[in-house]
């Protein structure tokens, strides 16, 4: 018998390339890691919370490499459900993969994300959706009264927004909360690697979008555990250092390496004329820990040089093999006065 998981690979991409021209309003895209208690009981609370907007909308589930059995149990719902599409990964890859995975297949105009534990709340989705039509192409929840431990998560996660918010210069409470809804062409435009989906508003913003938030419910963990630790922290400030690098230089990397390699090499060339005027004019031994740092910084700056120019190449590259512009258009003005306005255009509505 055929299961639902059983199409080449091949015909799941073509699938997901097509998706974009759907006729469906909203999917719900939910990244599943080890939650066989709590999936029957959420897809069927995302259900309920959908139903009454008279959307047209689906559930899609990326199961990210489960080992306690959900992957069985999402195909027995699969089977048993219209409403629910499922992607399984080859193994755990991690969450930015697993919401890459659904923004990749979701076929809707407009994507929910959620986390699978059943602490954020299916029952704000209608709202979520009517902040969206207010204009915005990005509204993000925010866990204002959050029920998690306080000295390891809530405490870590307000350093971790503050730091953020400071660096990428997108002041939101809470850029942990999953709960979020994306315009669908603007998840488009994003490329996730590494963990960077704690940075969704972040990379959104640097491609133009705007970014609200709004408050959520959230509620304690009913089962299993949190996959979350303290050791998530230097990741959080690794990735926070690539966010805020690609928001000020992404297409001008050279900017950077260039200005720092000018510095490098100034300084260096100072201090060995001055090593030079000591030795040439007073005849002074120059053999000093001094001689070293103008070595390091010339030719630290002949690096930082190399640098950009290979970092520029890269953009290059980046830009021009992905047929990528190094630009975003919000509107296009005809001239019978009629605007092309895709992120305005009311595409859902909670209340319909």
């Amino acid at each position: 018998m055929t299961t639902p998981f059983s199409v080449a690979p091949s015909q799941l991409w073509a699938s997901a390339r097509l998706s974009k021209t759907s006729g469906l309003d909203l999917s719900v895209v939910v990244p599943i890691y080890n939650e066989y208690d709590s999936l029957p009981r959420l897809v069927e609370a995302i259900a309920q919370a959908v139903r009454p907007t008279g959307l047209n909308y689906e559930i899609l589930c990326v199961d990210d490499g489960s080992s306690d059995g959900t992957t069985d149990r999402l195909q027995q719902l699969v089977s048993d459900r219209a409403d629910l599409r499922a992607v399984i990964l080859r193994r755990n890859y991690g969450q930015t993969a697993a919401m890459a995975a659904g923004f990749q297949f979701a076929q809707g105009h407009v994507v929910i994300t959620m986390d699978g534990d059943l602490q954020n709340d299916p029952a704000d989705i209608p709202m979520l959706l009517d902040k969206l039509n207010e204009g915005y192409d990005l509204v993000s929840g925010w866990r204002k009264n959050r029920q998690d431990a306080t000295l390891s998560r809530k405490i870590p996660s307000q350093i971790a927004n503050w730091l953020i918010g400071r660096v990428t210069g997108v002041k939101i409470h809470d850029y942990g909360c999953s709960l979020k809804a994306y315009r669908a062409e603007l998840v488009a435009d994003m490329n996730l690697y590494g963990e960077l989906h704690r940075f969704l508003p972040a990379l959104a913003f640097i491609e133009g979008a705007r970014i609200t938030e709004m408050p959520v419910r959230h509620h304690a963990r009913k089962f299993g555990k949190s996959k979350y630790g303290l050791d998530r922290t230097f990741r959080v400030v690794m990735d926070l250092m690539t966010v805020a690098f690609m928001r000020k230089f992404l297409t001008r990397p050279m900017h950077v390496f260039g200005s720092l390699g000018l510095i490098s090499t100034f300084v260096g060339f100072v201090l060995g004329l001055y090593l030079t005027s000591l030795k040439l004019g007073f005849g002074e031994s120059i053999n000093r820990p001094m001689l070293i740092l103008v070595v390091v910084l010339l030719l630290g700056g002949v690096q930082l040089f190399s640098f950009g120019l290979l970092a520029e190449l890269l953009m290059r590259t980046y830009h021009e093999s992905q047929g990528r512009p190094i630009y975003r258009v919000r509107a296009v003005l005809q001239p019978d006065d009629e605007t092309i306005d895709n992120a305005n255009a009311k595409v859902v509505s909670g209340n319909r």
